[in-house]
């Protein structure tokens, strides 16, 4: 093989190299997007500004690899029902949870744990696919207690747990 050969065929798989790099590099920048909206997810942005028990942040979603689970209250999770995991509030509480860029709500109850990784809150997949969040994945909601559960009943916590960290 002649060095122009050798110097060809080592520029020909930088390219490939290259090529792969920038996909990583661009699959890497959105992932690190996502975090960053998650921080920035924490100031509420509720109407009426300063509505009690009420907080912006990330929504994501969880669907069918969870169906028939069971969810931290003790029921099998189903993503075709309007349910959600929140860090603190007190099972069985009702959320309206907006989405502010297309001004579509849903009103979820809350039955499980999480969602961690920064997020607010967790949606079912029927709960996504309603505010329109399903095919993005996450999405910055607002959110407001719609019905309270007695704390003797439930347990205690606040919707601005994660949010306003």
């Amino acid at each position: 093989m002649t060095m122009l050969e050798k110097t060809l065929e080592y520029f020909a798989g930088l390219k490939i190299i290259t090529g792969n790099i920038l996909a990583l590099a661009l699959v890497a920048l959105a992932f690190a997007a996502a975090p960053s909206e998650a921080g920035q997810a924490r100031a509420t942005r509720c109407r009426p500004p300063g509505a009690p028990n009420c907080a912006s942040g990330i929504a994501s979603w969880y669907g069918p690899e969870f169906r028939g689970r069971r969810t931290a209250n003790g029921e099998r999770f189903n993503p075709k029902e309007l349910t959600a995991a929140h860090p603190s509030l007190p099972f069985q509480t009702k959320v309206k949870v907006t989405n502010p860029k297309n001004g579509r709500s849903v009103t979820v109850r809350v039955n499980d744990r999480g969602p961690g990784y920064g997020r607010a809150i967790d949606l079912s997949e029927e709960a996504a696919r309603e505010l329109g969040i399903h095919e993005v994945g996450i999405a910055r909601v607002e959110m407001q207690v719609a019905q309270n559960v007695p704390a003797e009943e439930a347990g205690t916590g606040d919707v601005t747990a994660v949010s306003e960290q």
